[in-house]
């Protein structure tokens, strides 16, 4: 019973799950792929942090709406190329604007270009790749990863018996079945912690408001008096509002009430009472954080003082860092760059997992038909397996894709062209396996997504003009995983031609039901044929 659970909900969440396992693990660099697709702006170089409140007045002066809510980087760099910024615009169309001083000390004044890919793929990881309203989209996700967490259970149920005898057992030989299932535990059971963690925290956030709702219900005193604002501080005596710490005293003196924690930007912003807000963000590799790459803390910039740590790590309560260890333990935002390695291989081994699950079980139900009686696929799980073969690749082409053409749109790129792009790409994978077949269609389909893959080096050297060399990392990685699905290709194609002929992954001529069933993988057969999946 619970091998057919195992089974029949991972193979309905698999393909999804595979979805969101690779593109969260490429947002594990999320950062380094937006310096390596955003366009060198033409503003001039950011002043000095010291030259900050000259740059503030300025801005203010010249736009005055931006005292609402404005920015001040004390980390700059190609996806962020000015040292003050504010935001404009609706949720729709929001809009950031960068400011700069001239050489002569002008105002210069631009709108920011920076290139939406990354967090195009990020929200494919989020809504494991649904097209649909995020509101629509997280419902399922949660589904989803409820039927994930249902596989993991059931998994683990079947394999204990044979847990000690089998444990990174993988059996390489002819019986190429046995082989993969071998991998497809190791896989599973040395990675169980980070699944465990994976599904139950994306179950937190795809139902996080349902669950604040609940917990406000049952918990907060309707009765209760309102938490009561702290009065504003009194203008200074020629009526323009209290003197602000500069931005380099503010940092000081927050860096002295929480050392270890690294500042990299202050968004100034106006409170419920007209009083001036500070909200700094940072990181601190002793803790986690709330935020893939950052923690909060909000201060008074008169002061200094800090007046909310709720999402400043090390100074939480302990409600507030049991909360963050869920984000921190799904973002893998703790521990530095070991951990963040770690959970990119851990995303696409995550992957591999589901991909192998999906083979599994196409090849399984090969086996149960022959004993029935039927020599030929039925056209359900010819279907599967085309999808098998379609998603994935065009989930990894289309992300590559999309990713490389940020380099020739620059500043023309939108979230919607990327999504366009990606889907395009995605749609044309799936439609060509489900009509060439699962084997035809690997075989094709693989070296097609190489070459996808390889799209992102060439991106960068055909636009060094443009776009000069920061990032190799995203480049070497992008060659070495068209490198891996090169080395798929050829051992796809030798499965395709010497497998067993009634299996989706053989384009041999399929043989009527008259005829006799060929010897399954591992058993007498000619000594010219392989079974290797």
């Amino acid at each position: 019973m619970y091998k057919e659970i195992h089974g029949w909900v991972g193979i309905v969440s698999g393909l999804a799950l595979f979805i969101a396992f690779f593109a969260g693990a490429v947002t594990m660099f999320e950062e380094p792929i937006q310096r390596w697709a955003s366009a060198p702006t033409s503003i001039s170089a950011p002043v000095p942090l010291e030259r900050a409140p000259e740059l503030v007045e300025a801005v203010l002066a010249a736009h005055p709406e931006a005292a609402r809510s404005y920015d001040v980087h004390l980390e700059t760099g190609p996806e962020n190329p000015a040292r003050v910024t504010w935001p404009q615009g609706s949720r729709r169309d929001p809009q950031v604007f960068l400011a700069a001083l001239a050489p002569d000390g002008t105002l210069e004044v631009e709108k920011q270009a920076a290139s939406p890919v990354a967090q195009f793929i990020d929200r494919l990881h989020q809504q494991v790749g649904l097209p649909f309203a995020h509101e629509v989209a997280m419902p399922i996700m949660g589904a989803i990863s409820l039927l994930y967490f249902i596989a993991l259970v059931s998994g683990v149920i079947v394999l204990l018996p044979s847990l000690v005898s089998d444990f990174f057992a993988v059996r390489v030989g002819k019986n190429a079945k046995r082989m993969w299932l071998d991998v497809h535990n190791v896989l599973g059971i040395v990675s169980l912690p980070f699944h465990i963690v994976m599904a139950l925290t994306a179950v937190v956030f795809a139902f996080h408001d349902e669950f604040y709702d609940l917990q406000g219900a049952a918990f907060m005193d309707r009765g209760a008096p309102r938490a009561q604002m702290a009065p504003p501080p009194p203008p200074n005596p020629n009526g323009q509002g209290p003197d602000l710490l500069t931005p380099a005293e503010l940092v000081q003196r927050v860096e002295s009430q929480a050392p270890g924690f690294t500042i990299r930007a202050i968004t100034y912003h106006t409170g419920r009472e007209g009083q001036p807000q500070a909200r700094l963000s940072g990181h601190d590799p002793r803790f986690g954080l709330r935020g893939p790459t950052f923690g909060m803390v909000e201060a008074d910039p008169v002061t200094g003082a800090l007046t909310d740590t709720t999402y400043m790590p090390g100074l939480q309560d302990a409600w507030g860092a049991a909360i963050t260890s869920f984000f921190a333990l799904h973002f893998g935002s703790f521990g530095g760059a070991p951990i963040r390695w770690s959970y990119f291989l851990l995303g696409l081994a995550g992957a591999m997992l589901f991909y192998t699950g999906n083979l599994l079980w196409v090849e399984s139900r090969r086996k149960r038909e022959r004993k029935a009686g039927a020599v030929t696929q039925t056209r359900a799980t010819r279907a599967l397996g085309a999808l098998t073969v379609g998603v994935p690749l065009g989930c990894v082409a289309g992300i590559a894709v999309t990713l490389a053409a940020a380099k020739p749109l620059g500043t023309e790129a939108t979230a919607g062209i990327h999504s366009a792009i990606y889907y395009v790409v995605f749609t044309g994978f799936v439609a060509w396996a489900l009509v060439r077949g699962a084997a035809r269609g690997a075989r094709e389909l693989l070296p097609a997504a190489a070459l996808a893959l390889l799209t992102i080096p060439l991106a960068s050297l055909a636009f060094l003009d443009l776009h000069p060399w920061s990032q190799p990392l995203v480049d070497a990685v992008s060659v070495a995983l068209a490198a891996s699905l090169t080395l798929a290709a050829r051992a796809t194609h030798r499965r395709a031609r010497n497998g067993p002929r009634d299996s989706v992954w053989s384009h041999q001529r399929r043989k009527t039901r008259t005829d006799p069933p060929p010897p399954e993988a591992g058993h007498a057969a000619a000594p010219e044929r392989s079974s290797a999946i």
